[in-house]
């Protein structure tokens, strides 16, 4: 069962409470996933029938495949941003593996005859 939040709610007046996103997203999941009424599940989490249709509303629109394109958009940055980082590593690998060939030539002791 959903948990109501702990008053983490700003009110614009007496009557009106805002409740906060992770509430809001958790009922809608509740609702999806229960099989239960929307009349039914909205009285017990203590909100309004339309307040709950709104969130599913929203909720649904944000996970249709139009919502998603803002996730594909971000995925693509991602990817970008793994091959900005897979470069990045190749060219500390070769500085790293240039570094220990230095080290390994500079602890060698001097040849004979060299001061």
């Amino acid at each position: 069962m959903v948990e109501r939040p702990r008053m983490n709610i700003e009110t614009k007046s007496k009557t009106t409470a805002r409740y906060n996103e992770d509430f809001k997203r958790q009922a809608v999941e509740l609702l999806l996933k229960s099989g239960r009424t929307l009349k039914a599940l909205a009285r017990e989490l203590g909100v309004s029938a339309p307040t709950l249709r709104g969130w599913r509303n929203s909720y649904l629109r944000d996970t249709s495949p139009e919502g998603c394109q803002r996730t594909a958009l971000t995925l693509e940055e991602v990817r970008a941003e793994n091959e900005r980082l897979r470069r990045e590593i190749e060219t500390l690998r070769v500085q790293r593996d240039i570094l220990k060939k230095a080290v390994g030539i500079l602890s060698e002791p001097p040849p004979r005859g060299m001061p």
